[in-house]
């Protein structure tokens, strides 16, 4: 007699942490941003990821080859900055290349774009306009020991 009240006093306890599926829900889907929004994004993390990452004079990016508009800009918009962006792993031994891995998403009607390497990753929101995009949040700088 004594289990049962400790049992629903558990079974309360555990129902009370649970959230109805229509209070937790995300709108993130993958998209493929194009135009002038790709191009002003893909500039905007490109000068930022310049401002974390240090001399493009010693570090070749490896950045595996997209056919989205964005990865298309991305590329150019680094290479605008004088880094050496290839899709091959070997590189001089003067230079030291970074692998490079890019995320863009849509999420509550913004654009959250991503760059990561092995040692930092940044990230930023942006709004789409019809001219491009603007930053709608401050970058967010993650680095790892």
């Amino acid at each position: 007699m004594r289990k049962l009240p400790t049992f629903v006093f558990t079974v309360g306890l555990l129902t009370s942490c649970q959230t109805g599926d229509e209070a937790f829900t995300t709108d993130s889907t993958s998209t493929s941003v194009t135009g002038p929004a790709a191009s002003a994004i893909a500039g905007d993390m490109a000068s930022r990821f310049a401002e974390q990452i240090g001399s493009p004079a010693t570090t070749t990016i490896k950045l595996d080859k997209g056919e989205t508009e964005y990865a298309i800009a991305l590329e150019a918009a680094l290479t605008g900055w004088g880094y050496t962006v290839t899709s091959e792993s070997k590189t001089t031994k003067k230079e030291r290349a970074v692998a490079l891995t890019y995320a863009i998403d849509t999420f509550d009607g913004h654009v959250l774009a991503r760059l990561t390497i092995p040692s930092l990753a940044i990230a930023r929101a942006y709004t789409q306009t019809a001219s491009g995009a603007t930053p709608a949040s401050p970058l967010s700088v993650l680095r790892h020991n």
